[in-house]
């Protein structure tokens, strides 16, 4: 790896005029980074598994990509998932995956770090790896080949991707990939002693990375006596001394240490988002069962004012965007979003920036609030979650918002100039009946009740948007079974039909819905062990691809993986999904440590079962989910009672009033 790899443009450029959206391959954007190969001593590709348009607005690799060049001895490039028709000119010419900044190919960098935030980018890795001819296996790959390392939200369960990732690698990433590059630095440096399997153990030994192929699972045989399923997982257990029991995932403590990224990219082709995004806080103790992403991201840790506002003023100074997102898994949660909303907009007032929060929890919302965030910009629709349809069902996932709270909110700020609300649910929750989807019917129709009320106008809109649950690991609904698809599916229809049961008001109700096919196959993806991976293989070799997008998904194709692969390995779909998991079940990702106690997640399954709510410890004793002290974490909140100065103006040059 020590020259230069081929820079592939010239050979690439002549296919791009029989490509769609050839420019997502050019790179060049503003801000992107490309580095002397030579300078750097360890060479990173970072991937989003997913078309250019999804990932390059993706914060986590925007973070990583700015953290690993920033430092001398690293460069850091970005590769995309290609669509079919350059994946197949690639084929056809002879052309390897290759990076968007410097199109090198992926192939010749020391690691191809992949950032899962769905499970759904399993077969868009394999289609990179195969393009970038290394191979499929990580148990084939020889010292020639990068280190394939996962990360992102997926990576708490990498068992069904076990066979074809070298590690993964749990948590916040900005500190971890300098102690990676560090352990490969040095590496290298003694002139790569023992080889890829060195290197490996010298990751896995620091505690924070994970190689499955240093762990052996076991399973119970068929005929299993003692209450144990046949097929079930018996252990996961190390195979070397020099290897964890668990693997721990990272936690970033200071975020006003992380100010990243300083200089965002400025895409070149349409992306989902066309804005500038700022994360205001980490983490999330609401304790909605459902959400994974609240669970693994714990202990909350914000930043302060001026650490926002120091990252929206380089941000825009460096982007040109003239939107702002503050971003978090629950914005309007941040202790000081009052004051930061009113003084950035303050700051912000003669210019043409506009503020913007995503889906705002019904209980944290105030016209207040909407009011500062909409005073630069447009009144664009409002977005609430309520996630559950009847009171009783959001009990159970821990969403506390009724009914009541919801038609105030939406009457509030229809009667403030907002004329468009969007409501998101999920169906197939844990215990849901008809008639918990149902509601869902009332609520969107008591909601243009209160809207034409209140304003006197029959020109109010509502969207319903439902999602089809998928009970996630380390969640108090890892136990719980999924929903069939067509449990699923006949819920919807059903709904469709009460919503419309009132053509005055239904007409002014939109529904989007995703139905419950992709859900059991991103169920079966998340929650399944390392038989998985065959199945992944199978369904990518019959031409899976892009299975996020429902143009792409085939839902046959899954079955039928499944069907060939999973019963000569003792499992089944079903076992996987549909069936619910035993209490001292062995579950695949055990051995991988979110902080979370496990007997806290089954209590906490065990009253989410009696409709029992469990408070917010930001603001209420600590309640033993056991984050904190396994993690040496805490959590870290305002009031700070700071405030957010104004811009300074630039002094006049010398000699000058």
């Amino acid at each position: 790896m020590s020259n230069s790899p081929e820079n592939l443009f010239d050979r690439l450029e002549p296919l791009l005029t029989q490509v769609s959206k050839p420019i997502q391959y050019v790179g060049g954007e503003l801000n992107a980074r490309t580095k002397d190969w030579d300078s750097a001593s360890v060479r990173w590709a970072l991937m989003y598994p997913d078309a250019y348009e999804v990932g390059l607005p993706n914060q986590g690799v925007q973070i990583l990509y700015e953290v690993l060049n920033e430092r001398a001895d690293a460069l850091a490039e970005r590769t995309y998932a290609v669509w079919p028709d350059l994946e197949r000119l690639l084929r056809e010419h002879g052309l390897p995956q290759f990076t968007v900044d410097g199109h090198r190919p992926v192939g010749a960098f020391d690691v191809l770090g992949i950032s899962f935030s769905t499970e759904l980018g399993y077969t868009n890795m394999l289609t990179a790896l195969d393009l970038a001819g290394i191979p499929l296996h990580a148990a084939d790959r020889d010292d020639s080949h990068p280190i394939v390392l996962a990360g992102g939200h997926a990576a708490f369960n990498p068992e069904p991707i076990a066979d074809f990732v070298d590690a993964a690698v749990l948590g916040d990433g900005e500190q971890v990939v300098g102690a990676i590059t560090d352990v490969i630095a040095a590496f290298k440096a003694e002139g790569s002693p023992g080889g890829r399997d060195e290197l490996l153990t010298r990751l896995a030994e620091t505690g924070g990375v994970y190689v499955p192929r240093f762990y052996d699972v076991r399973y119970f045989p068929l005929g299993t006596e003692g209450g144990a399923a046949a097929g079930q997982l018996a252990s996961v257990t190390p195979n070397r001394d020099r290897v964890p029991e668990r693997v721990r995932k990272h936690t970033v403590m200071d975020l006003d240490a992380w100010p990243y990224p300083k200089t965002p990219l400025v895409p070149l082709a349409e992306s989902v988002h066309e804005r500038m995004s700022v994360e205001i806080f980490r983490g999330c103790t609401r304790g909605c069962r459902f959400c994974q992403a609240g669970m693994i991201t714990r202990p909350v840790r914000e930043r302060s004012i001026e650490g926002i506002g120091q990252m929206v003023e380089s941000g825009l100074n460096a982007t040109g965007f003239e939107e702002v997102g503050l971003l978090s898994l629950s914005s309007a949660d941040h202790s000081e979003i009052a004051p930061l909303a009113k003084q950035l907009a303050d700051r912000y007032a003669d210019s043409r920036v506009s503020l913007s929060l995503p889906s705002t929890r019904v209980d944290a919302f105030n016209i207040d609030l909407a009011n500062e965030f909409s005073r630069n910009g447009r009144r664009s629709g409002l977005t609430f979650a309520p996630e559950g349809g009847s009171e009783r069902l959001r009990r159970v996932i821990n969403k506390m918002v009724s009914h009541q709270d919801l038609i105030n909110t939406v009457t509030a700020a229809y009667s403030q100039g907002w004329r468009q609300v969007k409501l998101y649910f999920m169906c197939g929750l844990p215990t849901e009946t008809d008639e918990d989807v149902l509601e869902i019917a009332t609520m969107a129709q008591d909601v243009i009740r209160a809207g034409r009320q209140v304003t006197g106008s029959r020109d109010i809109k509502a969207t319903v948007s439902i999602g089809g649950f998928v009970p996630k690991p380390h969640t108090p609904f890892q136990w719980a079974a999924q929903a069939a698809p067509e449990v699923v599916d006949d819920r919807l229809r059903k709904l469709r039909t009460a919503i419309n049961s009132d053509r005055s008001l239904g007409r002014n109700i939109g529904m989007r819905y995703h139905d419950g096919q992709p859900s059991l196959i991103e169920g079966l993806l998340s929650r399944g062990d390392r038989r998985v991976g065959a199945v992944i293989e199978r369904a990518w070799r019959d031409g899976a691809r892009f299975d996020g997008w429902s143009e792409h998904f085939s839902y046959a194709r899954w079955i039928a993986a499944a069907e060939a692969e999973l019963p000569p390995r003792g499992a089944s779909i079903d076992f996987f999904t549909t069936r619910e998991r035993f209490a001292d079940e062995v579950l695949p990702w055990d051995h991988l440590d979110s902080g979370l106690d496990k007997q806290w997640l089954w209590d906490d399954w065990q009253d989410a079962l009696t409709g029992y709510e469990q408070d917010d410890c930001r603001w209420t004793p600590c309640f033993d989910c056991g984050v904190c002290p396994t993690m040496g974490t805490d959590i870290q909140i305002g009031p700070t009672g700071r405030t957010l100065l104004p811009l300074a103006v630039r002094p006049a040059p010398a000699g000058q009033d």
